[in-house]
């Protein structure tokens, strides 16, 4: 994924639809919140078993497909907005993650890295 050249592509859509205006970062943060609730509700009352195989259906995979777009089209959006590298923020979180997380502590445990 080109992020630069997807937030290019969103720019130019919310600017000839003049909706600039309405994409402020606590706008687009309630929107994505909002979203995301979209997949979690398209997930809710499933199985775990089910949750794994639920891209088998391809409606419902349509819309799951569809909700993590809008998911992902709000984020970059937000970034975009608020001058965020995105692929710098998602390595720099890769690294604390590992730092939080070392192999030896947390290999096949789910447990938060203040209980490790």
């Amino acid at each position: 994924m080109k992020i630069e050249e997807i937030q290019k592509k969103l720019a130019v859509f919310a600017e000839e639809r003049e909706w600039d205006q309405f994409h402020s970062p606590k706008n687009i943060s309630m929107a994505l919140a909002v979203e995301a609730g979209e997949l979690l509700e398209l997930f809710q009352w499933m199985t775990e078993s089910d949750s794994m195989l639920a891209t088998s259906d391809s409606k419902l995979r349509g819309r799951i497909e569809e909700e993590i777009a809008d998911i992902q089209i709000y984020l970059l959006r937000l970034a975009d907005k608020l001058s965020v590298d995105v692929e710098s923020a998602v390595n720099r979180k890769i690294e604390s993650n590992a730092q939080k997380y070392p192999i030896e502590k947390a290999k096949g445990r789910s447990t938060k890295y203040t209980e490790l």
